[in-house]
């Protein structure tokens, strides 16, 4: 037995151990401070400075403590075993209860896919009645093109009179009887023209720049709309005769009014310049200059 020497004299290590009564007992290891999720060995381990325990001791309560949860855990299996078994049983047979679910879910997916073929195929029937829609409203608006091109070059032809014997006796007719249609003359205009007739001249109607440039306007939109509609369309192509006479009409309504510009008084250039205007707007410069060559003297 060890012994310690105070003072000289001898003493055994019992005499010397010290007195543990007054020393706090340590308390059991809680289990609650394994379970935090951040817990950490050694900041446990520096919490329990204050215990009064030897680390052998320490080593000891933690052996103790998980031999305590091992047979908690054994326990715990032993009591639930026959649920454990039963569970093993409810499960025989799952197979087939599989393969129930599974032949319900492809069922399932072709009732899904018969479904979404018929909203495909409405789909593309709606989408073929769009197309179709909006194929006859162009054909509806090719209609209606053509019925208002038809209509302008009857107007033209009536104002013109194409096709009327009095067209040829229309250079000859009186200034009353054209002023009684006021689309083809414009009065107002025929009186203020008429004072530059010459002397010679003053029997024979002086044409109106002002109703010839009406027709110019009619014609040229008669050949934007054909344009619109398209040059190749058979009716366009019907009626392309009709518009050359209309075409011709006109130029001859230009060449009349040129010749009657020539013995005109002081403002003789002044109406000639607006009649090559008027050819100019026409888009037949050439033929002005031909005029020009050939009109009267």
């Amino acid at each position: 037995m060890n012994k310690f020497r105070f003072g000289g004299s001898d003493e055994s290590a019992s005499d010397l151990d010290d007195d543990t009564s007054s020393l706090p007992f340590p308390e059991p290891l809680s289990r609650t401070s394994f379970l935090s999720p951040d817990f950490d060995p050694a900041t446990y381990l520096s919490s329990l400075t204050n215990r009064h325990q030897s680390l052998e001791d320490l080593r000891q309560e933690l052996r103790d403590l998980d031999q305590s949860l091992s047979r908690e855990l054994l326990d715990l299996v032993n009591e639930n075993y026959q649920d454990f078994l039963s569970l093993g049983i409810a499960l025989q047979g799952g197979e087939e209860k599989v393969e129930q679910v599974r032949v319900g879910l492809l069922a399932f997916q072709r009732d899904v896919r018969t479904i979404c073929d018929k909203v495909e195929a409405r789909q593309r029937e709606v989408e073929g009645l769009l197309k179709e829609k909006k194929r006859l409203k162009g054909e509806v608006n090719v209609g209606r093109a053509l019925l208002d091109y038809a209509d302008r070059i009857e107007e033209l032809e009536r104002k013109l009179m194409i096709g009327d014997t009095a067209r040829q006796s229309r250079d000859k007719s009186s200034v009353a009887e054209l002023d009684s249609d006021s689309d083809l003359l414009d009065s107002a205009s025929d009186d203020s023209e008429e004072e530059d007739i010459a002397p010679g001249a003053s029997a024979t109607a002086l044409v109106s720049l002002k109703t010839i440039e009406h027709h110019i306007q009619k014609y040229l939109y008669l050949m934007r709309l054909s344009a619109r509609i398209s040059d190749d369309h058979p009716f366009i192509q019907g009626q392309r005769p009709r518009v050359s006479k209309i075409r011709s009409a006109v130029l001859l309504d230009l060449k009349t009014a040129l010749d009657q510009a020539t013995p005109a008084g002081d403002k003789r250039d002044k109406r000639t310049m607006a009649i090559l205007r008027l050819y100019k707007i026409m888009g037949e410069e050439a033929t002005a200059v031909f005029a020009l060559k050939t009109m009267k003297s």
